[in-house]
């Protein structure tokens, strides 16, 4: 679509979406994360900003978060939706979280300016459960995972505006096609997916613009807001989140 910053949906094969520092590193976290770009089309991606839009702006951009992992954003975190935008996140839900998973009831809202990025990380359990998944809005950008014990080991994401990314234990998605496997043909497919130790051995990362390649593809970071789905943390009752979330 042209002027959208986003790419010709289903003209690139599994391997135009990541990239991984060996054929080990792809087999390794092939089930940790799960990549969908066009998840949202067009219009679902402006009722979801349009919506956010009015609550963002009354906040500032910040420089320093809390565990310094965050720079140039601004964030909040939603639990009342207008019904289109419950049904996208209804769909979310669907996708990305099994049936006996509790989700944290506030979405997460990650606003980067275009300057922004996310530093290197590791998810704390304490503050969400085995299941993240997040939408990107508005800007394309490259999430790179990095093993904590070997730097050597990477794997990096193009995460397209529209895109919806999931990183989860083995089990959600065990059953998952495998790239270049027969399509289910009502099951939405993955582009391609990674998961097991993705979460814990593996930082993460959004990277900033002067960095945003992907290969030998420039990738220019413009804002991005990304809106994000937690299930809840082991042994916590609903409601019980009472620190910041995490930089996911």
């Amino acid at each position: 679509m042209a002027g959208s910053g986003r790419l010709a949906l289903g003209t690139l094969h599994v391997p135009g979406w990541v990239r991984g520092s060996s054929p080990a590193v792809l087999s390794r976290l092939r089930d940790a994360a799960v990549v969908r770009p066009g998840f949202l089309s067009a219009a679902e991606e402006e009722t979801l900003s349009g919506e956010l839009e009015p609550e963002l702006r009354r906040r500032r951009y910040e420089y320093d978060h809390w565990d310094a992992a965050i720079h140039g954003f601004r964030e909040t975190e939603k639990s009342r939706w207008s019904e289109a935008s419950r049904a996208i996140l209804q769909r979310v839900q669907a996708a990305a979280f099994s049936p006996g998973q509790t989700l944290l009831s506030p979405v997460h809202v990650l606003d980067l300016e275009p300057r922004g990025y996310i530093k290197p990380h590791v998810d704390s359990i304490k503050f969400c459960g085995a299941t993240i998944a997040g939408l990107s809005l508005l800007s394309p950008s490259v999430m790179r995972l990095v093993h904590t014990q070997e730097p050597g080991e990477w794997l990096e994401l193009l995460l397209e505006p529209g895109s919806l990314y999931i990183l989860s234990p083995p089990s959600r998605h065990e059953h998952s096609p495998v790239a270049g496997g027969p399509p289910h043909p009502t099951q939405p497919q993955p582009v391609f997916s990674c998961r097991g130790s993705a979460r814990y051995d593996f930082s993460h990362e959004i990277l900033r613009d002067e960095e945003s390649f992907f290969g030998a593809r420039r990738v220019p970071r413009g804002r991005r807001i990304s809106v994000i789905c937690r299930s809840l943390p082991e042994g916590m009752r609903p409601g019980g989140l009472g620190q910041p979330p995490p930089a996911c």
